[in-house]
C-alpha cells in the first residue's frame, strides 16, 4: 500500500529542480520513466566545507541579523518548510530529496571561531537555526550543535535556539551554564496538538507533549523558554492556538510568537500532493483559506504580510493569539542578552 511504503517521510514526491537541466528518473526497457523513489528511501549524507558559518538575514520580518546552520535538508519531514527550496541550490529536489540528502558542515565550528576572532566583529544574538532544525536526527550522529553550543559558552557569544526535536533534552548541561551567564534563549516549535496530524505533517519531529516536558525541565533549570505556533494552517490547527499558549505558560514559557503558512516555490505542489492525500475533504477549503492570508495567492514575498498574512483570516488568527497571548503570558518576557562576557579567544578577563 502507498500510504506504507514511505512511512516517517512528509513529501511522497520529488518535484522537478528549476535549477537542473537534467532529471534523475529509473528507465526501463520499455522506454517508460519513473520517480527514482520507488522503494522506501533511504537518507544519505553529504560533506560540505565552509568558507562562511554565519548566514546574512536581510528580512525585516525576523529578529536576528545572522544564523548558524550546521545541516542543510531535513528528516523532519515537515512538509510545509520553507527550506525545502533552498534545498534546490545544493542540486536536489524539495520534496523526498529534502528529507533524505543531506548536507553536513562538518568544519562550521572551526570556520565559526575564526569569524569571532576577526578584528572588527561585533557579536550579535545568532539564531540556531535559521533554516534547518539543528536538532534534527542527523545531530544525533554528528554532534555539530553541541559543539557550536560548547564554542558560545567559551568565547560568551549569545545563541537563541528554535527546535521541534527532543534531542536538545541531551544538551541540558551546556544551557544551564549558558543561561546563568545570560547568553541562551530556547524556543520550541508546536503548532499543533493532534498526534494523528503531526504523524503526516511533520512526521520525525518529537509530539507536543514531549516539547512541554522538556520545557518544563528547562524552565525550572533556569533556561529561559519561549513557544513559536508555526505555522499556523487555516483550518487545520488554529483551534488549537489557546491550548498550545495556555500549556506553553504552564509549562514556563516566557513568550510566544506565530506565523502563517505560505506555499512559495516548490512548497505549493508538495503542500498540495500531501492535503489532497490526507485530507481531501477539507483540501480545497484550506487552500483557498491560505489564498486569502496573502492576496490571493498561497505564495507570498512581500515584508510583513507574507510572515502573519492580511484580511479577515489574518485578523482572526492574530485575535485568538493576542487574547491567549494577554491572558496567559502576561507580565513575562525573555531576559536580555549578556553581551558582556563575549571573549573571542576564550581566555577570561583578568581585570
Amino acid at each position: 500500500m502507498e500510504q506504507d511504503i514511505f512511512k516517517g517521510r512528509g513529501s511522497r514526491i520529488s518535484p522537478r529542480n528549476p535549477y537542473l537541466k537534467r532529471e534523475e528518473v529509473i528507465q526501463h526497457i520499455e522506454g517508460i520513466d519513473e520517480e527514482k523513489h520507488q522503494d522506501k528511501p533511504v537518507t544519505k549524507f553529504f560533506t560540505e566545507n565552509l568558507v562562511n558559518a554565519l548566514s546574512k538575514n536581510d528580512s525585516p520580518d525576523l529578529p536576528l541579523d545572522y544564523s548558524v546552520n550546521p545541516y542543510q535538508g531535513c528528516e523532519h519531514g515537515c512538509i510545509y518548510c520553507y527550506a525545502r527550496n533552498s534545498h534546490q541550490y545544493w542540486g536536489f529536489d524539495a520534496g523526498l530529496g529534502f528529507e533524505t540528502n543531506i548536507v553536513v558542515k562538518h568544519n562550521i565550528v572551526e570556520v565559526l571561531k575564526k569569524q569571532f576572532q576577526k578584528k572588527n566583529y561585533q557579536p550579535k544574538p545568532i539564531m540556531l537555526s535559521g533554516n534547518t532544525d539543528c536538532y534534527q536526527p542527523a545531530e544525533k550522529k554528528f554532534g555539530l550543535t553541541r559543539k557550536i553550543l560548547e564554542l558560545c559558552l567559551q568565547v560568551g557569544h549569545p545563541v537563541s535556539i528554535i527546535t521541534k526535536n527532543s534531542l536538545i533534552h541531551r544538551d541540558e548541561d551546556l544551557l544551564v551554564k549558558l543561561a546563568e551567564k545570560k547568553l541562551v534563549h530556547v524556543y520550541f516549535s508546536i503548532n499543533h496538538l493532534d498526534n494523528e496530524l503531526k504523524a503526516s505533517l511533520e512526521p520525525r519531529t518529537a509530539i507536543a507533549s514531549k516539547k512541554l516536558a522538556i520545557m518544563a525541565q528547562f524552565s525550572s533549570s533556569g533556561i529561559p523558554c519561549g513557544v513559536m505556533v508555526a505555522p499556523i494552517i487555516p483550518s487545520l490547527n488554529t483551534q488549537d492556538i489557546p491550548k498550545i499558549i495556555e500549556l506553553a505558560a504552564g509549562a514556563g514559557a516566557l513568550r510566544a510568537g506565530y506565523t502563517v503558512v505560505r506555499l512559495n516555490g516548490s512548497i505549493k505542489e508538495i503542500f498540495s500532493s500531501w492535503i489532497y492525500l490526507h485530507y481531501p475533504e477539507r483540501a480545497e477549503k484550506v487552500l483557498h483559506q491560505i489564498e486569502e492570508l496573502h492576496g490571493g495567492k498561497v505564495n507570498d514575498s512581500d515584508w510583513g504580510r507574507r510572515i502573519v498574512g492580511a484580511g479577515p483570516i489574518s485578523d482572526m488568527i492574530r485575535q485568538i493569539f493576542k487574547v491567549s497571548e494577554a491572558k496567559y503570558l502576561k507580565g513575562r518576557k525573555m531576559p536580555e542578552f549578556n553581551f558582556s562576557e563575549f571573549m573571542p579567544t576564550g581566555q577570561t578577563r583578568l581585570f
